[in-house]
């Protein structure tokens, strides 16, 4: 006859343990060369007032494809890719 193994609570604590440490060894060193990790986050108030428009024209050019980032529950932005972004719609004469 077997003989069932249950396991107790040591054997599901190694187990979350070394499932936990295989991620991490998984986890790529961060990228020192790319500048937009490195780059602060700024918030809607900060774009808003680096272009001197309301909040409201701010999300009707989120809606058109201002590139943002929600983190939290909250929608952030890179200075770099909103500027190109700014950019390039200037470049190509579209109305932002």
């Amino acid at each position: 006859m077997d003989t069932m193994f249950i396991p107790n609570e040591g054997d599901f604590r190694r187990w979350i343990r070394d499932a936990v440490k295989e991620v991490l060894e998984n986890i790529p060193p961060p990228n020192n060369a790319n500048q937009e990790e490195e780059e602060p986050l700024l918030n809607r108030k900060e774009i808003a007032g680096m272009f001197r428009i309301s909040l409201v024209t701010l999300h009707d050019w989120m809606n058109k494809g201002l590139p943002f980032h929600k983190q939290g529950g909250r929608v952030y932005f890179i200075k770099k890719e909103v500027l190109e972004y700014v950019r390039q719609k200037k470049n190509n004469h579209f109305k932002i």
